[in-house]
């Protein structure tokens, strides 16, 4: 064999083993066997090179031939990534069941772009302008919420040569010529290759000031993730994981979403699918698919491309990010990432490290979480990333490496309780595990765009919380009926603050989501009720009788009666109780 022929000398599952030449490098991307299955170099020792195969590796025999691209892997980015599905290393899936079925075929070989798609393109530049990294020389309409735009690659600037004329164009025809200073003429497509492990370039990295907004109160009021942060969502087996990141993705104010399915159960994929074809854009009224990607890697998929997908999907995201857009990348789950990891590193014969994972887990999840950012990119606007993981511990144990190693990597954790979720409390995200690190640094927004009182009521509210869990600890004891009134005040109005904010109906068209301003305008109302009730324990009236009124009732509908639109309404429940508590004390006169 020559310096570039390789062949298989042994196969463990997704590892192969390569002798030949001495050309490969290390995260090349390769093609392996007669099938020409996908692959990456992961290892080079003693003159054989281990390779991770990104599909079924079976029936491939020791002597079959091994070829390199010469570059790592990489995928194709252009317009055309939304509104579409792609397996775990960007292969379209549609096109996919198209040539091969229901299951998908090996050395299926395809670009993530439909290249015989025409777009109507509109030049940006012409001759003779001076480019560098980050001028946009083409844009088109990718969907009807979205413009793609064609940036100068980092790295590459000089002088456009030559334009071509606005029309329709696919992805692998030269729009423009530039001329670099040392006379090199490069060509300028719709479409560019990127490595999937290489962070995308920007001009800096931004202070995080402002928050994600989801409309689910118990996450922008008590623990807010902040746009271009990082949140993990941990919880066991049916606590709500993937429901929670649906409404996140439903109904967040990101401009683009990238919803990864890493080793998720087949149906759930499938329900993610129908589910998100049919929703309409709660701002555009356009379908959601418009402004979404998915990637599915389901758990009967090859595991190595399990570990790829995490980097598909967040090049995907830095992508569009590049292009002025604020992103949320959802992924579901790291724990199954986490997983394929371990059982590579298996294969590989590295030592393990706790419970069995490789001893750089928490390095690659900080790879993978450092991605997310508030930005400027290299034309100068801003724009973010913000990575929404799930940790799926088994057992529900917090404790273990995934959730443990994840935590120091993020600063909001929303630990999703079983039994919340049981008693169908959703979100099932529990008040007293939970927190977010984000909330000092958002209250400048906080005060300038709902009001100055909103962090002193989130506190108010969150203390109330705590203190009911401690109160309840002595009413398992004793009982509640011999707990001072000023506590069992406590104890009603937290449970107020569970039913009527905490908990939310993804399934009611009016509280399926809540604007900041209304959420603001029910801690307002909770807390006039308990200012009021406050005043009447004081005076020695019991409790009991302001409950008998019914008030606590008709506060706890207000999330169901009172539509976005008609925030006036809250003055109504706030007179309405003045009335009572004003009845209650003319009826103790």
């Amino acid at each position: 064999m020559n310096d570039t022929q390789y062949a298989i000398r042994g196969i463990n599952g997704p590892v192969v083993t390569v002798v030949g030449g001495r050309a490969l490098g290390l995260m090349d991307m390769v093609h392996v066997g007669d099938e020409r299955l996908t692959g990456e170099v992961v290892g080079i020792k003693d003159g054989v090179t281990t390779v991770q195969v990104y599909e079924d590796t079976e029936g491939l025999k020791p002597g079959q031939p091994v070829t390199t691209t010469g570059a790592p892997m990489s995928m194709l980015l252009g317009p055309g990534l939304l509104s579409h599905i792609f397996d775990g290393i960007a292969r379209p899936l549609t096109e996919i069941e198209q040539r091969s079925g229901v299951f998908i075929g090996r050395g299926l070989n395809l670009p993530s772009l439909d290249e015989s798609a025409l777009w109507q393109v509109t030049m940006a530049v012409k001759v003779g302008d001076t480019v560098r990294p980050g001028t946009m020389y083409a844009s088109c309409p990718e969907t009807t919420l979205i413009t793609h735009r064609c940036l100068i690659p980092a790295g590459l600037e000089g002088k456009i040569t030559s334009v071509a004329p606005d029309g329709e164009y696919n992805v692998t025809q030269v729009l423009a010529e530039l001329t670099d200073e040392a006379g090199k003429v490069h060509e300028l497509k719709l479409s560019q290759y990127w490595p999937i492990r290489t962070p995308r370039p920007m001009r800096e990295r931004m202070p995080i000031d402002r928050p994600l907004l989801t409309g689910q109160r118990v996450i922008d009021t008590f623990f807010p993730v902040g746009k271009g942060g990082a949140a993990a969502i941990p919880g066991p087996f049916g606590a709500g994981k993937t429901m929670t990141q649906h409404q996140l993705a439903k109904w967040s104010d990101a401009d683009i979403i990238v919803y990864l399915g890493c080793g998720e159960r087949g149906n759930e994929m499938t329900e993610v699918l129908e589910e998100f074809t049919k929703l309409l854009d709660p701002k555009s009224h356009q379908p959601l698919m418009s402004r979404t990607i998915l990637i599915a890697n389901t758990s009967n998929m090859p595991v190595a491309a399990r570990e790829a997908s995490v980097y598909t999907g967040m090049t995907m995201a830095e992508y569009y990010r590049d292009m002025g857009y604020h992103v949320a990348l959802m992924a579901d789950s790291t724990s199954r990432w986490a997983e394929a990891l371990r059982e590579i590193s298996g294969r590989l014969e590295e030592m393990p490290a706790e419970e069995g994972f490789p001893a750089y887990l928490a390095s690659r999840l900080a790879e993978f979480y450092e991605r997310a950012g508030y930005i400027k990119t290299l034309e100068g606007k801003e724009a973010s990333v913000t990575v929404v993981g799930a940790v799926s511990p088994q057992g529900g144990d917090f404790s273990e490496p995934v959730t443990q190693n994840t935590k120091r990597y993020v600063r909001t954790f929303w630990g999703l309780d079983r039994a919340l979720a049981y008693a169908r409390h959703f979100p099932s995200i529990n008040w007293l595990t939970s927190y977010s690190e984000y909330v000092d640094d958002l209250k400048p927004w906080y005060d300038s765009n709902v009001s100055p009182l909103f962090v002193p009521y989130r506190q108010r509210l969150f203390t109330l919380l705590q203190e009911e869990a401690k109160l309840m600890e002595i009413v398992k004891l004793i009982g509640a009926d011999i707990l001072p009134e000023d506590q069992k005040l406590t104890i009603e109005i937290a449970k107020l603050v569970r039913v009527c904010f905490l908990q939310q109906n993804a399934y009611n068209d009016v509280d399926t989501y809540v604007p900041m301003e209304k959420q603001f305008k029910m801690m307002d109302v909770i807390l006039t009720l308990y200012d009021g009730a406050k005043e009447l324990v004081e005076k020695a009236i019991p409790l009991s009788q302001l409950v008998a009124t019914g008030i606590f009732e008709t506060v706890n509908k207000m999330k169901y009666e009172v539509k976005n639109d008609e925030l006036g309404k809250f003055d109504d429940y706030k007179a309405q109780i003045r009335d009572v508590l004003n009845q209650v004390i003319r009826t103790n006169s």
